[in-house]
């Protein structure tokens, strides 16, 4: 894929843009977005999404506006699955509502940085190693085997850890979150406020994600700029998802099989690249294996739309009947 000099700096300022858009609104205003606000941007973003992704079909081909699409509804949907594990911090540490936009948009900007920096390890070793794609489907197959046995998320799922532990024992922590700020004085002396263990706990999380994220979307595009792209667009507009989705994330109790699935989809898609271009002296004799079967973009995108959509249908119909007969039983029995 040939992205000119322009293409990328054009991509980077409009992005860029965006989000201090973002924080010019949160620095000035915090607030809990209203349905109607919430809704407005995430669909304002999904729009720009498939605007940027027909872009790509005009002016690349078919071939990688289907790979960014591919790469943008999983980056999108794993992005969904960890907006489970932001509520939970949010609970866990008592964030009041109104500073909820703050804390997830200082996330959403530490997970840009931080998939920034493995999407450019990522695509050095993949343009050098092609061992890395049997790492990469292997690690993708067995993060996929933990999210099937992991089931739903709740709140004892969520263990601090050793920084978290550490930042807690040995930094001077305030009760209160005062406006959100970071460090507080009281008394004469300055206290960090429970805010900066809220960002400790949210970008250790991001780090976590970062490692799922990008193997998967390289075993679907091996493209940075579509990788970067697609990454961003999943992450942009998830601060107003969190509060549009709002009790609806409790009904998706099949998400995490559905990206199971698509994980491991994935995985093994990648482990038969790596056979395909093999050169590992130990495997065939370091010779492809042409009689390994190459599974197109086009079949990609289908079968991880057709995952997802069959998920969020058969939560959505579990969630419904658990709620009827929850009411059922709620419900007085008649006498005479």
């Amino acid at each position: 894929m040939n992205v000119s000099t322009w293409e990328w700096a054009a991509t980077l300022i409009g992005l860029l843009a965006l989000l201090t858009f973002d924080l010019m609104i949160i620095g000035r205003r915090p607030h809990e977005p209203s349905m109607k606000e919430a809704t407005g941007w995430v669909v304002f973003y999904v729009a720009l999404a498939c605007a940027f992704g027909a872009w790509i079909f005009y002016n690349h081909g078919s071939q990688y506006g289907q790979e960014f699409f591919a790469g943008w509804v999983t980056e999108y949907s794993l992005s969904v699955d960890n907006l489970f594990v932001f509520v939970i911090i949010m609970s866990r540490f008592a964030v009041p509502r109104i500073y909820q936009q703050k804390v997830l948009l200082i996330g959403i900007v530490l997970a840009l940085i931080m998939r920034g920096a493995f999407i450019a390890a990522g695509a050095a070793l993949v343009s050098r190693f092609v061992w890395v794609f049997y790492i990469f489907g292997v690690f993708l197959i067995y993060t996929a085997w933990t999210l099937t046995k992991h089931g739903e998320s709740d709140e004892s799922d969520f263990k601090e850890n050793a920084l978290i532990r550490w930042s807690r024992r040995v930094l001077p922590i305030s009760k209160e979150y005062n406006e959100a700020k970071m460090t507080v004085v009281q008394n004469g002396k300055r206290f960090f406020t429970p805010m900066l263990i809220v960002m400790i706990a949210i970008g250790t999380t991001d780090l976590i994600f970062a490692l799922d994220s990008i193997p998967a979307i390289f075993g679907l595009t091996k493209e940075p700029f579509l990788v970067f792209t697609a990454n961003v667009f999943a992450l942009m507009g998830l601060r107003q998802l969190y509060f549009l989705l709002g009790g609806l994330l409790d009904r998706l109790v099949y998400l995490s099989l559905g990206l199971a699935a698509v994980l491991g989809f994935i995985g093994v898609k990648l482990i038969m690249e790596a056979l395909a271009g093999n050169n590992v002296p130990f495997i065939n004799g370091g010779e492809p294996i042409t009689a390994v079967p190459h599974i197109s973009i086009g079949v990609s995108l289908g079968v991880i739309i057709g995952i997802l959509a069959i998920a969020t249908v058969a939560s959505l119909i579990k969630s419904s009947r658990e709620a009827k007969n929850n009411h059922e039983e709620k419900s007085p029995t008649p006498v005479g």
